[in-house]
């Protein structure tokens, strides 16, 4: 008998299709708002993507006529507290300074 049999079907694995890929889940926590003197300055908006809290943040320079705003950051954190303290952080300097928040 030889080695190859030329009778036996050929079998071929199943195919397989590859799994979607998931997006992180990303939920929002929170948003503020800083106002100078009835313009907005600062947005900050707190982010949960998956496994960690990101700041994201929208700054509107008062000294200058910019439209599109500066976006420093993003800012990660591994809990949602460190997340918060950096945002109660800023918006207490924010109001220091004589801004609003919403």
């Amino acid at each position: 008998m030889s080695g190859s049999d030329a009778s036996a079907p050929h079998l071929q694995p199943p195919e397989f299709e590859p799994l979607p890929t998931l997006a992180p889940a990303h939920r929002e926590i929170s948003l503020h708002c800083a106002r100078k003197d009835g313009r907005e300055v600062v947005t900050m908006r707190c982010v949960e993507e998956g496994i960690e809290y990101v700041i994201e943040c929208e700054v509107y320079p008062v000294s200058g006529l910019r439209v599109e705003p500066l976006r420093p950051g993003p800012y990660r954190f591994a809990t949602e507290i460190e997340a918060k303290g950096f945002v109660d952080e800023a918006v207490r300097v924010l109001t220091y300074l004589g801004c609003d928040i919403s």
